[in-house]
């Protein structure tokens, strides 16, 4: 879209671009408007990441992400399902590259105390998580539910650093996502990010969080 616009802009062609990429049909596994923030997210240098309703994408287990993709309305096939499994798993790869992205996460508690897909998925994914919070350069902060004032009512967004060290915000809704470079917007959800982090548990009471949520399994 940023392409579209300056095409538009550099040729006088009055957002006739722009008008041609809202009507291209998505062909692709993954949607035009994801493209961009994916590509990103495999070189980014630094991720932080709130999430409130689910396990971040990069930290699901593949029983868990195929439980996302299942509760999905109108529903996908199995094929399709099988196909954005894979998918999301191949992103994990961004989190055990040779030299990893720094990686902060915010989870409210809400997300790791639906069971989505059952015990045993639930279980797993406790594990998963537990297993990735001692990994080097990672933070998993849980956001405990009993917190007075919130920051992340808005709901979920991502920040990013570019290795050319850009900072870009991506945030999704129920049929789209946008991918945010201008730097007071940006800036705005920076802010935004710190306040959650300073509510949440730090990391060592979250692995003993997460330890007890696995005892009481």
């Amino acid at each position: 879209m940023d392409l579209a616009e300056q095409l538009d802009r550099l040729l006088d062609t009055k957002r006739a671009f722009v008008a041609a990429l809202v009507e291209m049909p998505e062909v692709d596994l993954v949607p035009l408007w994801a493209e961009e923030y994916l590509d990103r997210e495999r070189e980014a240098l630094a991720i932080s990441w709130y999430e409130s309703l689910l396990v971040p994408g990069l930290l699901q287990t593949e029983v868990y992400a195929r439980a996302v993709f299942r509760s999905r309305v109108p529903v996908y096939d199995e094929d399709e399902i099988e196909q954005f499994v894979a998918a999301r798993i191949e992103r994990r790869q961004t989190m055990h590259r040779k030299v990893p992205p720094t990686a902060s996460f915010v989870i409210s508690e809400a997300a790791l105390r639906d069971r989505l897909g059952g015990r045993d998925v639930y279980v797993e994914q406790l594990r998963h998580l537990r297993e990735y919070s001692e990994l080097p350069g990672v933070a998993i902060q849980v956001l405990p539910l009993d917190r007075t004032s919130h920051a992340g009512l808005e709901g979920p967004f991502i920040l990013l650093e570019t290795p050319d060290h850009q900072r870009l915000a991506y945030s999704e809704t129920q049929r789209g996502s946008t991918l945010v470079a201008a730097p007071d917007e940006v800036g705005i959800l920076t802010q935004k990010y710190a306040m959650p982090r300073t509510q949440a548990l730090n990391t060592e009471d979250t692995r003993d969080l997460l330890d007890r949520f696995l005892g009481e399994a």
